[in-house]
């Protein structure tokens, strides 16, 4: 049985009220969730981790703006990569981890050149 079927027939205010409620209440949920499921820690720490638990080396990387350095580990061992970004004051924030990790191959191909 629907929530909006045990609402009082006092108009839609009502239901739009509960609706608009629901709907910010999953969005602090979700920003709340975000927040906590990035973990920062200093480089260094990250970094000995990564080797040492993970076996993960850098894969690559780039700035993404002055003040912050998006780096790629990955196992090639474990098959296991994450991705963090180390911002000027050497904390590094995880940003995604994963499985299955599989580097692309920047072999030249055979042929004709140009």
């Amino acid at each position: 049985m629907s929530i909006f079927l045990k609402t009082r027939a006092v108009g839609p205010a009502p239901r739009y009220a509960l609706a608009v409620t629901i709907c910010l209440g999953v969005g602090f949920l979700a920003s709340a969730v975000s927040a906590q499921a990035s973990k920062c820690l200093p480089r260094d720490t990250l970094v000995n981790s990564l080797s040492k638990k993970y076996n993960e080396q850098l894969t690559g990387g780039g700035l993404q703006n002055p003040q912050q350095l998006i780096e790629v580990w990955s196992s090639s061992d474990t098959g296991s990569f994450t991705v963090f970004i180390t911002r000027a004051d050497g904390i590094s924030c995880i940003l995604a981890t994963g499985r299955n990790w599989n580097a692309a191959s920047l072999v030249p191909q055979e042929g004709v050149e140009g």
